[in-house]
């Protein structure tokens, strides 16, 4: 009788801890399915499109502003300006196309104009910060960068490359709270990455052991009712 009791206390509490991971599970799906992918990633909150290079005149050969042959190297327009982009990463650079002037790293005010030129949202800037450590929320993004907060409703952040220009991701209250939703439904409270970690796996495997007891069961029990 003792060793029934404690089989039985057991199975509840481990059905209570894989009903509770279970309402996770359902509660996390629906938020992430419910919200559409392109507000979580903020595309209503900062422009998206590049604009086309447009004919500007003569521009300044790569060799004449000093960038190797066999560095990357695109052309773009940015800031209403042609400017080279050499290089990746923390060594990338712009050049400006037609003086031969290097461009970066920005400044604080060059990148709260282009967060202000990016952002569409009715919020004034709310502080600027050179981050040399990435937030939680753009932890796999390359520092240093540029943050620029705005005062609306839903704390949006722009994050800019120093080196590039480019934003490097934009975040907000829906994003924060799918990015919280997406830690509970894989189970990976440290990175939020790793889809294939044990907790999951255990809880998978104790939900389908539990699922398939309680249809064992189930039927037993049915099975008994008919004789």
């Amino acid at each position: 009788m003792g060793k029934a009791l404690f089989w039985r206390r057991t199975h509840r509490v481990l059905a209570l801890i894989v009903g509770v991971q279970a309402l996770l599970w359902m509660a996390s799906g629906l938020y992430m399915t419910a919200i559409s992918i392109d507000v979580i990633h903020g595309d209503h909150l900062a422009h998206t499109h590049r604009p086309a290079l447009a004919a500007v005149g003569p521009l300044k050969a790569p060799a004449a502003v000093g960038i190797a042959p066999d560095e990357a190297l695109r052309l773009k327009q940015w800031q209403g300006r042609p400017v080279y982009e050499v290089g990746k990463g923390p060594k990338a650079r712009l050049i400006d196309a037609r003086t031969g002037a290097v461009l970066s790293p920005l400044t604080r005010a060059t990148a709260q104009s282009i967060a202000q030129a990016l952002y569409q949202g009715d919020g004034a800037v709310e502080s600027v910060r050179w981050l040399t450590a990435a937030p939680q929320e753009v932890g796999t993004r390359p520092v240093p960068m540029w943050q620029v907060r705005f005062a609306d409703g839903v704390a949006t952040a722009l994050y800019i490359s120093p080196f590039t220009g480019e934003r490097l991701a934009t975040r907000h209250t829906l994003w924060r709270a799918f990015d919280v939703m997406w830690m509970l439904h894989i189970m990976d409270y440290r990175t939020r990455e790793d889809i294939g970690n044990p907790l999951l796996r255990i809880a998978a495997i104790l939900g389908l052991l539990l699922t398939v007891a309680g249809l064992v069961l189930s039927f037993w029990a049915l099975r008994g009712r008919g004789r």
